[in-house]
């Protein structure tokens, strides 16, 4: 009996070590940020994946990154920085930030990304990039005026600067790099997948850090993590905790890099 005890312990001991050293390390699978960038996604924890087109690194983290995308929970919003660390990397935020303005990033982002690495895209640079693509976009029907007007527009190019801005606050070194709520910045100097693994992991450490709210807000907040109130009922009982809530005091791997 005495045997078998021991024998269960050094198990659980094992088992633990092994949880112990898969937890994601500061200084080895992230940076902690001192000081912190501020957000933009208030009430939620945001993600930022800094990105450049013609990298071979960011296209081959796309599959697994868009599929993971699609599990984030409801309190946590992801959005895309192109990274730019030149001006050859200005032309794809360039392009990228002109697809936003016309409304039609969503429907070509990724067959964009497809198109620049299977169909030759990724070994041009300067203007003929850019002539590539706006020729490429064309074939998807992109009104060729309305691009051209909006790839110089001022809202294009208060979004690059807002870009740069945000690549040097966050020491950006290469992509495709992953944030979490401005406070920690993953090293990929793992797999693409541990990224994202390493990314999980610190969205639960943000979420720990975020205010807690108010017990009159408990029924709000358990409504964020289902699909939507299914009944009338159910949604007059919502907006009566949360006023009720507004007249209650609360207590207190690889990457592309700069080149040299």
């Amino acid at each position: 009996m005495v045997v078998r005890l021991l024998s269960i312990v050094a198990g659980l001991a094992l088992a633990f070590a092994a949880s112990a050293q898969s937890s994601p390390v500061d200084g080895v699978d992230y940076i902690e940020l001192k000081p912190p960038q501020s957000t933009e996604s208030s009430g939620k924890i945001e993600v930022i994946e800094f990105f450049w087109y013609r990298c071979p690194h960011c296209y081959s983290l796309e599959p697994d990154l868009q599929s993971w995308v699609k599990r984030l929970p409801r309190d946590v919003q992801f959005k895309r920085v192109p990274g730019i660390l030149n001006d050859d990397w200005a032309i794809d935020a360039r392009i990228f930030y002109t697809l936003e303005a016309l409304g039609e990033l969503e429907r070509l982002h990724r067959p964009l990304f497809d198109a620049i690495h299977q169909q030759g895209g990724v070994r041009l640079h300067g203007d003929a990039f850019a002539k590539w693509t706006a020729d490429w976009l064309a074939k998807q029907k992109v009104d060729t005026a309305k691009y051209d007007a909006a790839l110089r527009s001022f809202t294009v190019e208060s979004k690059l600067r807002r870009a740069v801005q945000m690549g040097r606050a966050y020491r950006l070194e290469g992509v495709p790099t992953l944030t979490v709520q401005g406070r920690y910045l993953v090293i990929a100097s793992t797999s693409q997948r541990a990224m994202l693994a390493t990314t999980d992991f610190l969205i639960g450490e943000a979420r720990k850090q975020l205010p807690k709210p108010a017990a009159g807000l408990e029924l709000v907040v358990r409504a964020q993590h289902v699909e939507r109130p299914r009944s009338a009922l159910e949604i007059t009982a919502l907006v009566q905790t949360f006023r009720a809530y507004r007249t209650t005091p609360s207590t207190p791997t690889e990457r592309s890099r700069r080149p040299s």
